[in-house]
């Protein structure tokens, strides 16, 4: 079969190939597999894909008498490889490029997938920037060896830590052993059959599948499953490279549709006025009396260019249908302001204050706070909407409040309505 063809065609090359199968080489790839296989279930300590392979090499050695289409590996070079250096012109960037990001791309995703999994059963805790600047360090040095981009890897990581390892020295230990393997056994590949490779890899490639989490993502996410099916597909019908791109371009697009209409809910407070330790209660959990003229919210994530307009349109049903002009945001779950969500508000302050009232704040976090001031967002709006409590808000907004209507109200929501 021609190597490099999708995946379509290899299959209908299969299909119309079937009659020149060569049932020696399936015996040898066969085998190879279930021998390691059953010595992975029944020896669990030894080598299971060295001894497939010596299985299939036994069976070669058997079956050449009879046939003379057994192709072996052939002898793997005994020598380290050598010192290289990257060529950093810009037409080798250029054509290595789209590539060389894909590989990262990927290899990145791998590795912090591989550690987390590990820590899992470790009860480790990962820093992910810490794992990204190790993997491009050692890439980076293995440049000047003549190595391939590497990661992480699941079944040595696994082995690595049913072994018992600790610390990195197990990855040093193994990398030593590899160098004398290389130096002193590679000679031994001259008898290695290259169907019995083809079981080994077989073999391999199962093992790599991750059954549980395919499944789990399956039964539980719906979002998740469409990346995961459409990653999938594109890698059977697409290039590789890009596949990886547009696996991570859906998740970005997921998670901007999840994140650009946050929750909005309207707050009030629960208790009699003259209590101390009332609190702001959503009313979608319990019907409370609201004050006619101040609108409490809450923000349950980020204001940013995403969810902006979500929330610009929250502020005008509040505006346009209950006629409320002054409106206070509960912002202690906002983790950031980017300025397209600060420039948004500052014109929603401007409207407001065009009816008498104004946008106020209680509750921001001091990373928020701290950037609200750099960008000048606390200045235009004005350092007196925001608040440290909910209790001072209360009391200085009351006091911008139309007392006509305060006058003829029922609700009496706050302490200072007596």
């Amino acid at each position: 079969m021609p190597k490099g063809e999708t995946f379509l065609n290899t299959w209908v090359d299969v299909i119309v190939g079937a009659g020149d199968i060569n049932i020696y080489l399936i015996t040898i790839a066969l085998a190879t597999l279930f021998s390691a296989i059953l010595a992975k279930r029944f020896m669990p300590k030894m080598p299971n894909l060295l001894i497939g392979m010596f299985v299939g090499s036994i069976l070669a050695l058997v079956f050449k008498d009879y046939t003379d289409s057994i192709k072996l590996v052939g002898e793997i070079p005994a020598h380290l490889p050598p010192l290289s250096h990257p060529i950093f012109s810009l037409e080798t960037i250029k054509a290595l490029a789209p590539e060389a990001f894909a590989v990262a791309l990927l290899g990145l995703i791998e590795a912090v997938s591989i550690s987390r999994a590990v820590a899992t059963k470790s009860n480790q805790r990962i820093d992910a920037n810490q794992e990204f600047i190790g993997q491009g360090l050692s890439n980076i040095a293995g440049s000047f060896f003549s190595s391939y981009a590497g990661s992480g890897s699941f079944t040595r990581s696994g082995i690595n830590y049913e072994a018992g390892a600790k610390t990195p020295v197990s990855a040093i230990f193994a990398a030593l052993s590899l160098m004398l393997i290389v130096l002193l056994i590679a000679p031994l590949t001259a008898y290695l059959p290259v169907a019995a490779m083809g079981g080994v890899i077989l073999l391999v490639a199962y093992n790599l599948i991750d059954f549980h989490h395919i499944t789990h993502t399956l039964s539980f996410s719906k979002s998740e499953s469409s990346i995961l099916i459409t990653t999938f597909l594109a890698t059977l019908f697409l290039e590789l490279e890009f596949a990886i791109y547009l696996g991570v371009l859906l998740s970005l697009v997921l998670f901007l549709a999840k994140t650009t209409t946050p929750e909005i809910p309207t707050l009030a407070l629960d208790g009699e006025p003259g209590d101390h330790k009332r609190k702001l209660i959503n009313i979608n959990k319990k019907p409370l009396k609201q004050c006619p003229q101040l609108k409490i919210i809450r923000v349950d994530m980020s204001i940013y260019f995403g969810s902006i307009n979500h929330i610009q349109n929250r502020i005008a049903k509040i505006v346009d249908n209950e006629r409320i002009y002054h409106i206070l945001i509960v912002a202690s779950r906002v983790n950031f302001i980017d300025l397209s969500g600060a420039e948004a508000l500052t014109a929603e302050n401007a409207r407001l204050k065009q009816y008498g009232g104004g946008l106020y704040f209680v509750g921001v976090k001091s990373s928020v706070y701290e950037f609200a001031a750099k960008s000048s967002f606390i200045k235009n709006i004005g350092a007196d909407h925001f608040f440290d409590s909910k209790e001072e808000a209360v009391r200085k907004i009351f006091r911008r409040l139309d007392k006509d209507i305060c006058a003829t109200c029922n609700a009496l929501v706050f302490r200072e309505c007596d």
